[in-house]
């Protein structure tokens, strides 16, 4: 094993919701039987963060990854042996520099994987209330000691920091793991402009679902937007439908006050965590004005960025869309935009 930080440290980036513990219950009441394998400590170089999922089938099948190369074959078949037990199982692989790349490491390092045979050490009813969870975009985190195979689901309010910095891990004690279970980032763009053709594809590659808004038949055109969901209502019912919480950023970008005002009002009611409306300091001060007006404190109007995103210079429309994407980054971390 090489010197190296331990990443459990690190936040792990955003991807699309995986869906490792809907499978393990699905396949555990199919009878097939299910191990959740995932990656709770690491340290040097490892291909996949902590809290990284895979799920082993009693029958051979397998979703997801913890490593790769040897090491993943070594956890399937350990996985395997440990539904047969009913028994937990805390697996480690230390990889010297020499032996990396057989493995699945792009250097020397260290992963530790647990494996949880569903209907066992993890209880059914444990991964059915975190599956229902998710379902409804409820953030939670997964407690469970390492010692003893023993977990319990608790409030997202335990693990603050966690939960911000989407950082599954293992706390002080050495013994507790906690896996952070967050609802998928969501970007909604309201209006689909230039800048919007720019903004969508980086926020997908950064892990956000995109829903474009867009009531203007001309604009909101799968042309424009290909393989985008695209929701033609006017946006104060669009975002009313598809429900603003704190893993949801509201983008304003069609510059009219008749499309923007409603969502932001609908926004300054919510908990989405990051609001950002298109214009100048001059159109952002008559908006300050309008929110005033329509009831909202100071305090609330503050949440609004505007002129929206960070002050890089931005002149065309992708680099604007690089200024709104880093200042959301920078929100959602808790970082000052």
């Amino acid at each position: 094993m090489t010197s190296g930080t331990n990443t459990d440290s690190e936040p792990a980036p955003q991807s699309r919701f995986d869906n490792a513990p809907e499978l393990a219950l699905a396949w555990h009441r199919a009878g097939i039987g299910a191990v959740l394998c995932t990656v709770v400590q690491t340290w040097g170089s490892a291909p996949r963060r902590t809290g990284s999922q895979l799920v082993v089938g009693g029958d051979g099948r397998v979703e997801g990854s913890v490593s790769g190369g040897c090491v993943e074959g070594a956890v399937i078949m350990e996985a395997q042996e440990a539904l047969e037990r009913g028994s937990h199982t805390l697996l480690e692989f230390g990889v010297s520099d020499g032996d990396a790349f057989a493995v699945g490491l792009a250097c020397g390092g260290t992963i530790k994987v647990l494996l949880e045979p569903v209907g066992h050490t993890l209880a059914e009813d444990t991964l059915e209330a975190l599956v229902l969870a998710r379902n409804e975009r409820r953030p939670l985190a997964y407690e469970v000691s390492l010692a003893s195979g023993q977990g319990h689901l608790v409030n997202a309010a335990s693990y603050p920091e966690r939960m911000r910095m989407d950082r599954s891990g293992v706390e002080d004690d050495g013994e507790t793991f906690v896996a952070i279970h967050n609802p998928p980032l969501r970007v909604i763009v309201v209006g689909a402009v230039h800048i919007a053709q720019a903004l969508v594809p980086m926020a997908r590659i950064a892990g956000y679902d995109p829903i474009i808004i867009e009531p203007r038949a001309a604009f909101g055109t799968a042309e424009r937007f290909p393989g985008e969901r695209i929701v033609d209502d006017w946006p104060d019912e669009a975002v009313e439908h598809l429900g603003l919480d704190t893993r949801t950023a509201l983008v304003l970008l069609t510059h009219d006050s008749k499309l923007d005002d409603p969502a932001l009002m609908a926004a300054l009611r919510a908990e989405c965590f990051y609001i950002g409306a298109l214009g100048s300091k001059r159109t952002h001060g008559q908006r300050h004005q309008r929110m005033i007006a329509a009831g909202f404190m100071q305090e609330d109007i503050a949440r609004i960025h505007g002129p929206i995103g960070l002050d890089i210079g931005a002149a065309s429309p992708a680099e604007i869309a690089v200024s709104i994407l880093a200042e959301m980054t920078a929100v959602l971390r808790g970082k000052a935009a």
